[in-house]
């Protein structure tokens, strides 16, 4: 399977939000839907359209579930059972935080979190679902709350566009684990699925246990946005490097091969920490490059859970919903 890399020719900080927004609805729309879209399956049984176990009639069985294949294999009659179709409740905690205003081609990370955020959203859309998000950025949190419907989409995707920057050096702002704790009161109870959106450079002990909560009641898929000069540092001479968090500055050599082994073994050991932190919380991981595929990287990861829910026994009323496959 092949996915064109939309990287080259999306880039949404040259368009206005309206055409923004209906380009990255086409490009999602045209290149995932139909591939991996399909119903997702309620955790319940009960009325609906789904098939689900046969079993022999019983009195005051509605004779309308008389699954006649059946009845004529085994000479008893049998009813078939349903799966009860549940609207799907998603929420998306967004990191817009400075680290995420950084990017070394013409796709920042803050962008690449807006796309995985549309391809989530588009792909759940349905009559009945709602979407609703926790941004979390310089100035503060921002909470827009779950709604159905397409204007509403497209106005929680606009409001991502226009999250506020950060200023390097600036007040320290919210963190990622406030975020996930206020979603643990905000979100339904109702297992639903959340999506989180982060680079996760704060410190793992801030918001692993959060999300382990979170993963308990819902579904849960991290994304973790990463740019390829966080992995390897580039022979280029002098470089000024500054942190976005804090505003610090400080000049480097990058001639220096010691160095950047140094720097590349400690980015690896970084990020195998916040995968394994992510699998203890019980997170979906999901990673996506700036430098990469990232529709190629959506497909693939849904594909592959997809293969494992299938090759896994189903729990009890189904296999649940959320993003197909996740």
């Amino acid at each position: 399977m092949s996915v064109p890399n939309p990287n080259a020719s999306l880039d949404l900080r040259d368009l206005a939000p309206e055409q923004a927004l209906r380009r990255l609805e086409l490009v999602i729309t045209r290149r995932l839907d139909g591939l991996l879209q399909g119903d997702h399956l309620g955790l319940l049984p009960g009325p609906g359209t789904e098939a689900a176990e046969g079993r022999e009639y019983l009195p005051g069985d509605d004779v309308r579930t008389m699954d006649w294949n059946l009845t004529a294999r085994t000479t008893v009659p049998h009813v078939r059972d349903r799966i009860a179709d549940r609207e799907l409740e998603t929420w998306a905690l967004v990191d817009a935080t400075a680290s995420m205003d950084f990017g070394t081609g013409r796709l920042e990370k803050r962008d690449l979190a807006v796309f995985a955020v549309a391809a989530v959203a588009f792909l759940t859309e349905r009559t009945g679902n709602r979407i609703g998000a926790q941004i979390v950025h310089g100035d503060g949190l921002r909470h827009v709350p779950a709604r159905s419907g397409r204007p509403h989409l497209l106005a929680l995707l606009r409001t991502l566009l226009a999250a506020p920057r950060s200023r390097p050096g600036g007040e320290e702002g919210p963190t990622l684990g406030a975020a996930a704790e206020l979603m643990l009161r905000t979100a339904s109870r109702r297992r639903g699925l959340v999506v989180v959106v982060s680079d996760f450079l704060e410190p793992v002990e801030s918001w692993q246990r959060r999300l382990r909560l979170l993963a308990h009641r819902h579904q849960l898929l991290a994304v973790e946005v990463v740019d390829p000069r966080e992995l390897t540092l580039p022979d280029v001479g002098l470089l000024a490097v500054v942190d976005p968090e804090t505003g610090r500055r400080r000049e480097i050599s990058t001639a220096n091969p010691r160095l950047r082994r140094r720097y590349a073994e400690a980015a690896a050991e970084q990020r195998a920490e916040i995968g394994a932190a992510l699998r203890r919380a019980g997170a979906a991981h999901l990673r996506l490059r700036t430098d990469g595929d990232w529709m190629r990287d959506v497909v693939e990861h849904v594909l592959s859970r997809r293969r494992a829910a299938t090759a896994a026994p189903a729990p009890a009323g189904g296999r649940g919903h959320g993003l197909p496959g996740a």
